[in-house]
């Protein structure tokens, strides 16, 4: 979608080179991993400063800008040095350039290695530490405790402070310099590792810090992942609109609760934008019934959600069905209440008129006006008791078993179980698709309204054209993503005046009907989250529809 968020949790960029180990430091007996990103661009930085050194060293004795200070005990020596260290300083970065700077920590320390004997030969080409060259080992030293672990950081210092104070005792003993240098070269030692440690002790708590925000980022990044796996799946319907009213982000369930009608890429649909916003303008209640997908009702709840640089919200869609079911299951109680009552109390009277008027009508000398009361006492006594008997089914109702099914192939075995009860002047077409329709139902319960259902399509169908004919077209609503399932007659349909009646409990437009048929389909239906409803098909054909929940819904 344009404007819409897909779930698909990824770790924020900056996590990728920065949180990638390369070597090992140990701080309190840990092993912390190095930046690698960091790690290169300190040995980019460390490759040009050689160079750069290299030729202001070269520069230095080429122009004479510090003669008598550079070179003056051997300047061949400082020469040839200073263009040989020029030379592979510069070889050695555009060995580094097509790796990006990525290489072992053995070839760093051998140029490392390299750094301190060019360092010392300078040293010595220029009669001692009293030319400075030698604290150019301090950032040698100081560069190697940051790209190498920290035994090869002290190695490397230890190694250079040892090289420059024998530097100075063959000198004393060659007549070349005094105790003074020895005092100098043991300072420039102590120097050497205190920088290390002080590097190596602030690089560690560095690095600890790093990797705990590395940690923290990996947490941030699984918890994000997380909750939009949970958002995602969640049956409950979740939105978050812009200031503009554009929906930035949608789970599954909204989108089919909503519908492609209501909402396409993102785009909401203009009275369900409005109602939207006036839900969110009441002063009070911030929930409402707003219309789904079909013929579905939603219940809206709408939360503001403010910050410095956007105003969004937050909206909750929930099946109104599911508080219907709540609704429910107290009006079972009282009915199962009332129908203990009603079972106790009339039945048996009941029962008594309807055989007293049975053994009325056997009788001889019963006239034939007399006859046909004891018939019409008959007929309304079974039709109470067809009532009691409804009423009776309703209120022992179980917690629907629901499965998932191929609705197609469960269609199939009803119509032919259907058929052997009924006979063969039942004729019942069943339209299918090729491939299945997953549908999550309780068997027992839809046979039930499927029997309800195909029974008054042929007994309407038989009433306007004289044939128990009827129809039943099982589809998938791909924009819906659910599976619908249609009873079609050839009657002349529910008359406009009844279309909102025909569902209550006790209407009815026959006189031998109780009332309770359609009601006590669509209470069924309503206990699996299956909607119920009258509509015409695209030929006008009166049509009762059945659309199930998502099949992926647990319920």
């Amino acid at each position: 979608m344009s404007s819409q968020t897909v779930f698909d949790a990824a770790i924020p960029p900056d996590t990728d080179a920065s949180s990638a180990p390369s070597e090992s430091a140990t701080l309190a007996g840990r092993d912390l991993p190095r930046p690698r990103l960091r790690q290169r661009e300190l040995l980019k930085l460390y490759a040009w400063y050689r160079v750069v050194i290299a030729l202001v060293l070269l520069g230095l004795f080429a122009s004479g800008i510090s003669r008598g200070t550079v070179g003056t005990l051997s300047p061949a020596l400082y020469l040839n040095t200073a263009i040989t260290y020029a030379v592979v300083n510069i070889a050695w970065l555009l060995f580094l350039y097509p790796s990006r700077f990525l290489t072992t920590p053995l070839r760093i320390g051998s140029i490392l290695a390299c750094d301190i004997l060019a360092f010392l030969l300078l040293i010595q080409a220029s009669g001692g530490l009293n030319s400075g060259i030698g604290y150019l080992l301090l950032t040698t030293c100081a560069v190697g405790s940051l790209l190498l672990d920290r035994r090869m950081g002290a190695f490397l210092a230890a190694i250079a402070s040892i090289a420059v104070i024998a530097q100075q005792l063959y000198g004393i003993l060659d007549g070349q310099a005094d105790t003074q240098d020895i005092v100098s070269a043991g300072s420039l030692g102590i120097l050497l590792f205190t920088s290390v440690a002080a590097l190596q002790y602030l690089s560690a708590h560095i690095r600890l810090a790093n990797e705990k925000a590395a940690q923290e980022r990996r947490q941030a990044a699984r918890l994000q992942r997380l909750t939009q796996q949970i958002v995602a799946q969640m049956r409950t319907g979740v939105m978050v609109l812009n200031g503009h009213g554009e929906a930035e982000l949608v789970n599954r369930a909204a989108q089919q609760l909503l519908g492609k009608q209501r909402l396409d890429n993102g785009k909401l649909d203009g009275d369900l934008l409005l109602n939207l916003i006036e839900l969110r303008l009441q002063s009070g209640s911030t929930s409402g019934v707003i219309k789904g997908a079909g013929h579905s009702e939603l219940r809206a709840s709408v939360t503001p959600l403010t910050d410095d640089t956007s105003e969004s919200t937050l909206v909750f869609l929930e099946d109104n069905r599911k508080l219907t079911q709540q609704a429910q299951q107290l009006k079972l109680a009282s009915l199962g209440r009332l129908t203990g009552s009603i079972a106790h109390e009339v039945r048996n009277p009941l029962s008594a008129i309807n055989h007293a008027a049975e053994l009325l009508a056997e009788s001889p000398s019963i006239s034939g006006e007399d006859q046909l009361l004891s018939e019409i006492i008959s007929r309304h006594s079974k039709r109470v008791n067809q009532i009691i008997e409804n009423v009776m089914q309703l209120s022992r109702r179980q917690t629907p078993r629901t499965q998932l099914l191929d609705l197609c192939e469960w269609a199939k075995n009803f119509l032919n179980e259907f058929q052997k009860e009924t006979g063969e002047h039942y004729t019942i077409a069943l339209q299918c698709p090729d491939q299945p329709v997953p549908a999550r139902f309780d068997p027992d319960q839809m046979a039930q309204v499927a029997t309800n259902l195909c029974n008054n399509a042929v007994r309407h169908s038989h009433n306007a054209t004289g044939h128990y004919s009827a129809q039943i077209i099982v589809r998938f609503n791909s924009s819906r993503q659910c599976a619908e399932m249609d009873f079609v007659d050839n009657g002349i349909g529910v008359a406009e005046e009844h279309s909102d009646k025909i569902f209550e409990p006790f209407f009815t437009t026959e006189p031998t009907g109780a009332g309770l048929g359609l009601y006590i389909a669509r209470e069924l239906c309503e206990s699996t989250r299956a909607n119920l409803y009258y509509c015409r098909t695209r030929e006008k054909l009166s049509c009762f529809r059945i659309e199930f929940a998502n099949a992926e819904q647990i319920f």
